[in-house]
């Protein structure tokens, strides 16, 4: 014992001395006899905390969480949702202003909080305390057989024979995709072109711009590229179906040796859009929370055909944040089985809650002739075999007068924020149903 003594107070131990002790910890406790016990009910404080702040009342205007605001007395209290306030979130606050600036997908709590027993986690202290499995990788092979299930389930996807990369969210998963497909560009000095059609999803350029890589550079409008003659510049168009923010199935505008495609398949589910096919794209790119509704777990992943490319996106993952959370990772796990588990339930639940709030504001902006929303037709849905009728995430609004020159500031003018290229349906139901 004592040579261990010397060589744990040694400062010139290697620095991965943790395998090291380990193993001797692990000699000891043959030889020695020293042993670690569980006592019997170890998760009853930790179920019992859980329980008590789901008991709460909140009105259905809020909710409380172990790890949320704290009164007085340091007990969680309500967190409100917008326009609402007081103890129990009872309390409607007149002519408040709306933060439709947004994507939290929590039309979906309803749903969970139904399915509290199958969704619940129970976490232990030393769980998952590596960096990496015990296959030495960063993802859970028990999670990416999960997915591929999934989408078998769903019918939205192809993964039969696909390789599979996780991310943090999909914002995480779209950087890695460019970073790969860039260094496909071995033909050319400048930078590979990236395009997205009008109108795109922010981030694609916020991305490129805020790494400003000599990699890649962002273009903007892919019809801009359509009909150039120079068929030697190196392209990565970004296709967003259903697209955000109008909810249509954009398909690809360009095409080409050199052009590259990532298709953002974030809303291609059934409560958003109706599955015409499975999609079988190179590179598909998916999130957890626009399936569950988990938007702060920042889980997501990409369906890849090519082997070289998921092997830079992995390189991408292990250099930029040594894969992905195991926490996140197994509540993850926990989501989709519970999803599995539930049939079509989800989906069910979120079709019926969105296509609600789809009737309400239309009809709502039907007695209007300022503003006007998208239309698109319905379309046949394979997973509930019929046809069926979209309802985005986003409501894509027109103002129709000529004197209106800036929607946003006339949606501003009676206290609803959005985006200037862009309003949240979910986001302003649920103001309008207050």
């Amino acid at each position: 014992m004592e040579k261990v003594k010397s060589v744990l107070r040694s400062k010139y131990v290697a620095c991965l001395i943790s395998p090291i002790v380990l193993n001797l910890l692990l000699i000891i406790n043959n030889y020695v006899g020293v042993q670690w016990t569980l006592s019997r009910g170890w998760t009853s404080r930790a179920a019992a905390e859980a329980e008590a702040v789901a008991e709460i009342s909140c009105s259905g205007h809020g909710i409380a969480y172990l790890d949320g605001l704290v009164g007085d007395g340091n007990e969680p209290v309500c967190e409100c949702n917008t326009c609402y306030t007081g103890p129990d979130c009872s309390h409607f606050i007149p002519h408040c202003t709306v933060n439709a600036d947004g994507g939290d997908p929590l039309f979906l709590e309803p749903f969970w909080i139904q399915h509290s027993t199958s969704s619940a986690l129970v976490v232990s202290g030393w769980n998952r305390m590596s960096y990496t499995y015990s296959d030495h990788t960063f993802f859970s092979q028990q999670l990416e057989s999960l997915i591929h299930k999934l989408h078998a389930f769903v019918g939205n996807a192809i993964t039969q024979n696909r390789y599979i990369v996780f991310g943090a969210g999909s914002t995480q998963v779209l950087s890695a995709a460019a970073y790969a497909l860039s260094l496909q560009n071995t033909t050319s000095q400048s930078p590979t072109r990236v395009v997205a059609s009008i109108p795109y999803y922010p981030l694609y350029k916020n991305q490129m711009e805020y790494f400003n890589s000599e990699k890649f550079k962002f273009e903007g409008d892919a019809y801009t590229w359509k009909n150039r003659s120079d068929g030697s510049t190196n392209v990565i168009e970004f296709v967003t179906a259903p697209n955000n923010p109008d909810g249509r199935l954009n398909e690809a505008v360009l095409d080409g040796p050199n052009v590259k495609t990532i298709y953002d398949r974030a809303y291609y589910w059934p409560h958003f859009t109706p599955i015409q096919a499975p999609a079988d794209e190179d590179l598909m790119v998916f999130t957890l929370s626009k399936l569950t509704g988990h938007a702060g777990s920042r889980f997501g992943w990409a369906v890849i055909k090519d082997e070289t490319v998921f092997n830079r996106m992995v390189t991408h993952m292990h250099i930029n944040s040594l894969g992905v959370s195991k926490d996140a990772q197994f509540r993850a796990f926990k989501l989709l089985k519970a999803v599995l588990e539930q049939g079509t339930g989800i989906f069910d639940f979120a079709y019926r809650t969105m296509k609600t709030r789809w009737e309400r504001l239309a009809a709502t902006l039907s007695s209007s002739n300022r503003l006007s929303l998208q239309k698109i037709n319905p379309q046949y849905c394979s997973f509930y075999n019929e046809v069926r009728e979209f309802s985005p995430a986003y409501a894509w609004l027109k103002c129709e007068r000529e004197e209106d020159k800036d929607c946003y500031a006339v949606l501003k003018a009676a206290n609803i924020i959005g985006r200037k290229e862009m309003c949240l349906v979910q986001k302003i139901i649920m103001f309008d149903s207050a």
